[in-house]
């Protein structure tokens, strides 16, 4: 059984950095990892994933400065954010899959993890 356990949020102000973690239980050889995340009234969107082999894409307004990065010996997938905005509130969740295509898409995972909050005031 996959588990997959997100760690590192906080309250930050803006310009702040923040490191989160996920760690995953279960057999994920081979397996895309991504962030996504959920602001308050708002569908949870893509912010970025890395399939097995180091590739990498993010969305559009972390781009350049959320840096995704995974340790596929520990099953740990980490997101570096830095230069932290307001609008970069919401619940940040991890998740986990094996599709080839779609990497960007909710349906492109099939474990999720239940999400660290980041609050980055102004």
């Amino acid at each position: 059984q996959v588990q997959l356990v997100e760690s590192g949020g906080g309250l930050v102000q803006a310009g702040a950095s923040l490191r989160l973690s996920c760690a995953a239980s279960g057999l994920l050889s081979g397996s895309l990892m991504g962030w996504f995340r959920q602001a308050a009234g708002k569908d949870r969107e893509f912010v970025a994933t890395q399939t097995w082999s180091g590739y990498t894409e993010y969305e559009t307004t972390v781009s350049g400065r959320f840096t995704i990065s995974r340790d596929n010996n520990k099953n740990t997938v980490y997101l570096q954010m830095n230069s932290l905005r307001p609008e970069d509130t919401a619940l940040y969740y991890c998740a986990a899959g094996f599709a080839s295509t779609a990497i960007t898409k909710r349906w492109g995972y099939n474990y999720w993890g239940h999400g660290t909050q980041v609050t980055v005031s102004s």
